[in-house]
């Protein structure tokens, strides 16, 4: 199985330009392509999952990966999917956003020996003449055509800033800059980015001729990151200080019964062979194919030592034993008491396991709630100062969802 088919076959790939040549350049590792990450946060989530992995598994056929911060596109700011637009950053928080992003993708690229490049937009953004960008590059895109990009019709209704309504341009110099400066043949993103990336290539073939050897290729890596990197609590990040291993093999852990085959071709490195074997397996088997996940994303992301940690937590806790050493734990403060109580449906909202006191009390009410293994039921109980002081205090929603709570020391 060639590349390019192993990339179909795990269900990657959502529609390509220049299929043939494109199969030829990633096969054969002639390759250079690159993938935009907006430092939008400083740290990576699961959303950017999907295409570091993806990066990951070119760079082993011998292709090169560019991975392209967009210190300069995040001073505009990407409408799609947005309802409203971005809160603005400073160039500070920016280059610290992109300086975090580094670290963290070097778990999963190899940026030795120019084996892979490390761009930031910024570089050649920056210092751009508003007029020149007129001339040079606005010429080349039709305001009705651009107007039909899915990302900015989704826009239209609520209003679009022309600050955001640069950002196609923006992101087609990208690659146009790209190809110039590093032979860059090839750029990789998600299906709303689809418009965007159509415009870098018909911007360079405007720009540099029809022979000019550009490709694009589409993976849904929004619409499925997107969907893989949310919880109820938010985003799951690559970096420990935000999501613990423990908390992020949880995550993986209690993946839908069917999504979790589709995760594991998408983002592990197991063989298809092996994965296709789990086609058949229902019940419990399934539980035994989320655990290969947890276990296999945590290891990539967090390593090995980290993963068997995280793995035999999760298991002491279903099997209820065993070490809570690793934990996602849940500090309370004064603030969150009254009286030094606080009732279960507060203690519930602070540790983060329910969003509302509403959400808490229906937790309760169902009977899914339990504090160091015994069944709360009662909307009313209180805790004090001293029941949280305890060696250890596990509160517990569903099945899946722990907080080991500790009581903040200063607490009057």
């Amino acid at each position: 199985m060639t590349l390019y088919d192993e990339l179909v076959a795990r269900g990657l790939i959502a529609q390509v330009t220049d299929e043939k040549e494109i199969k030829d350049l990633i096969n054969n590792g002639k390759a250079t392509f690159y993938i935009g990450f907006d430092p939008t946060a400083d740290s990576l989530h699961v959303g950017h999952f999907m295409a570091l992995c993806l990066m990951k598994r070119l760079q082993m056929a011998g292709n090169q990966p560019i991975a392209l911060i967009g210190g300069g596109t995040a001073m505009v700011g990407d409408p799609s999917g947005r309802t409203d637009m971005r809160q603005m950053m400073t160039q500070e928080t920016i280059a610290h956003n992109c300086d975090c992003f580094k670290k963290q993708m070097s778990r999963f690229i190899d940026f030795s020996d120019n084996k892979a490049l490390m761009v930031n937009n910024a570089d050649w953004l920056m210092d751009l003449n508003y007029i020149d960008v007129l001339r040079e590059v606005g010429a080349h895109f039709s305001v009705n055509r651009m107007l039909t990009a899915e990302c900015y019709k989704q826009r239209m209704e609520k209003g679009l800033s022309f600050l955001e309504f640069n950002y196609m341009i923006m992101q087609s110099f990208d690659f146009y800059t790209l190809y110039q400066k590093y032979g860059c043949n090839m750029q990789f993103g998600g299906d709303d980015q689809w418009s965007n990336m159509l415009g870098g290539t018909e911007l360079i073939r405007r720009k540099l001729g029809k022979d000019a050897y550009a490709m694009t290729i589409n993976l849904l890596l929004n619409s499925e990151g997107k969907k893989m990197g949310k919880t109820q609590s938010g985003a799951v990040w690559l970096d420990p200080n935000k999501t613990s291993p423990f908390e992020f093999y949880q995550y993986w852990r209690n993946v839908s019964d069917a999504d979790v085959l589709k995760c594991l071709r998408m983002l592990t490195f197991l063989p298809l062979e092996q994965i296709d074997e789990m086609d058949a397996w229902e019940g419990s088997q399934l539980n035994q194919a989320k655990e290969i996940l947890a276990y296999e994303l945590t290891n990539l992301v967090h390593g090995e030592e980290e993963a068997k940690k995280a793995q035999e937590s999760a298991r002491a806790l279903f099997a209820g034993g065993g070490s809570h050493a690793d934990m996602p734990s849940a500090e309370i403060t004064s603030a969150d008491m009254t009286d030094n109580c606080i009732d279960i449906l507060g203690l519930l909202v602070a540790s983060g396991l329910t969003a509302s006191r509403s959400e808490a009390r229906r937790a309760v009410e169902q009977g899914g709630v339990t504090v160091n293994g015994e069944k709360v039921t009662d909307i009313r109980r209180s805790y004090t100062k001293d029941d949280l002081a305890a060696e250890e205090f596990i509160l517990k929603r569903g099945k899946k969802n722990f907080r080991k709570i500790v009581l903040k020391s200063n607490t009057p």
